[in-house]
């Protein structure tokens, strides 16, 4: 083909240039769907992998898996184990920290991308994902030495004044000491703060400029333009993001186990009970691990939590997508 100085450009042949075009297709194809089996495959090898070391334990436990509070398995031949004050522990703790830091989580957010300057949000924001870098032992720390002893009174209040409702009724463990739910529910609280924070305040960022401006046209104020527009866009979002959150929370394991440590018995629904989380449980009777069927026994519970964990997270993009399609 000539070109503008009347010279001819050499042409690639239309079916050498489909070729090639075809080939990085099909190899992109086959890297990604690679890529997307491989994290299939490894949660199913682990799934198969804590049943295969569960089965036996569970098959010489000698009380209920399901309804039993033992946890014994220093005996090898008399295993007496059971999940209830586990889970007990892990679901009251984790939706507590929940239900404290999605709606701070949310306010960060809104004011990080509607309220905020924009040099003030990017200041801001770094701060609040600085908060991601602590590690969870200075996180425990902290909860059992500073934060503890500030919330003995606000828990003595609330068992004085609402010992009637369950959640703050008097539990096993005394208040003044401090390691019980509701301090490990509000450090983390703290942990997963960051998370959320991070997820909701990209998603806000992402409604659409042309519905913003609708809003403001119709004469809307700036908590209308968040409550008609900003909010009901990054609803799924608010969800994904609160799904991690409390997948963090599950899993957390030294910082709670440092604020539990000393109140080892839970047998109520109470914040001011004690206990094990699944995770702490698991870490604390690391020297255990030397027999197989005393450590088939943990690895049990730690089923029980990758399926607690994998169940939430599945029900969190139901969710999330039918909030979407609707």
């Amino acid at each position: 083909m000539p070109d503008h100085s009347g010279k001819t450009s050499p042409t690639i042949p239309s079916s050498l240039s489909t070729g090639k075009h075809q080939f990085g297709d099909k190899f992109f194809r086959w890297l990604a769907t690679g890529a997307g089996a491989t994290i299939v495959v490894s949660i199913g090898l682990i799934a198969i992998f804590l049943l295969i070391r569960a089965i036996p334990s569970l098959q010489a436990n000698n009380a209920n898996f399901f309804t039993s509070t033992e946890f014994v398995t220093s005996d090898a031949s008399n295993l007496r184990f059971g999940i209830r004050d586990l889970l007990t522990v892990t679901v009251l703790s984790s939706v507590f920290a929940l239900a404290i830091a999605v709606p701070i989580a949310l306010g960060i957010a809104v004011f990080l991308t509607q309220y905020a300057p924009a040099r003030l949000s990017h200041a801001f924001g770094s701060i609040v994902d600085l908060l991601a870098a602590v590690p969870s032992i200075v996180f425990g720390l902290w909860g059992i030495f500073i934060l503890a002893p500030k919330l003995s009174p606000v828990a003595e209040f609330l068992n004085d004044n609402l010992g009637w409702f369950f959640l703050f009724s008097e539990g096993n463990v005394s208040l003044t000491g401090g390691g019980t739910i509701f301090t490990a529910g509000i450090v983390l609280a703290v942990m997963i703060l960051p998370i959320i924070t991070s997820v909701t305040r990209e998603v806000f960022r992402q409604t659409p400029r042309s519905q913003i401006e609708a809003a403001q046209a119709l004469g809307a104020t700036k908590w209308e333009v968040v409550r008609m527009t900003v909010l009901p866009f990054g609803r799924s979002g608010i969800i994904a993001a609160s799904m991690l959150g409390l997948g963090r929370a599950l899993g957390e394991t030294v910082a709670v186990l440092i604020i539990l440590r000393s109140a080892a018995n839970a047998s109520t629904w109470s914040l001011f009970d004690g206990g094990y989380t699944f995770a702490s449980k698991i870490a604390s009777a690391a020297a255990e691990f030397s027999a197989p069927l005393p450590t088939g026994a943990y690895i049990a519970a730690g089923f029980v939590l990758f399926a607690l964990t994998f169940v939430v997270n599945a029900l969190a993009r139901m969710v999330a997508k039918g909030k979407v399609n609707g």
